[in-house]
């Protein structure tokens, strides 16, 4: 079964020598490979606003600089995830890049007051998050917190799931290291997991 696969590398350094970019790039690549369709969104590239007040967000539209990034979802049955550990979340970028996409109306409806309608559904996603320390100590020592709640108060709120993830721990490792995960992630994106 083909899929339709919207790639997010949300390494803020638009540098392509960044790892993430050549892991966002592996599973683009074997992606097309298997004959899956796949649409990729760079946001080191984009100039992201910050939200401000809660009025902007409900009334306003988004940003032109995030509305490929919507298309892309809603067009998506699989959406990929792609960024680094920073101070142990996800950087500040994809933070704002998150707020102005899922906005009521895109993501959720707030109807009558209600609690928010999912307007996600039907989505599966995968979290790639690269980190300097080992993963397992990241999932040991930190309970992998922020992918939880990535998973649990972004994704899930808006009905993408199931959403899996990906860990790759000690990203200034060895050549050898850094072309086993390419060749993971590589497989993933055959298979459009």
């Amino acid at each position: 079964m083909t899929r339709k696969i919207a790639i997010i590398d949300a390494h803020p350094d638009p540098d392509p020598e960044r790892f993430v970019h050549a892991l966002a790039d592996a599973y683009a690549s074997g992606a097309g490979e298997a004959g899956h369709e796949w649409r990729m969104v760079r946001l080191g590239a984009l100039d992201v606003p910050m939200l401000r007040t809660r009025q902007e967000w409900m009334e306003q539209p988004a940003p032109e600089a995030v509305r490929p990034g919507q298309e892309a979802i809603r067009w998506a049955d699989h959406v990929v995830f792609l960024y680094p550990l920073w101070h142990g979340d996800m950087p500040a970028l994809l933070k704002a890049w998150l707020e102005q996409v899922m906005r009521p109306g895109f993501a959720l409806d707030y109807g009558d007051g209600k609690f928010p309608e999912k307007l996600l559904e039907g989505r599966s996603a995968r979290l790639v998050v690269t980190m300097g320390m080992p993963a397992l100590f990241y999932r040991a020592w930190f309970g992998a917190h922020s992918v939880r709640s990535f998973k649990r108060n972004i994704l899930n709120l808006c009905g993408i799931g199931p959403v899996e993830s990906s860990l790759v721990g000690n990203v200034e490792g060895t050549a050898a290291h850094r072309q086993r995960w390419l060749e993971r992630i590589r497989r993933h994106g055959a298979r459009g997991d």
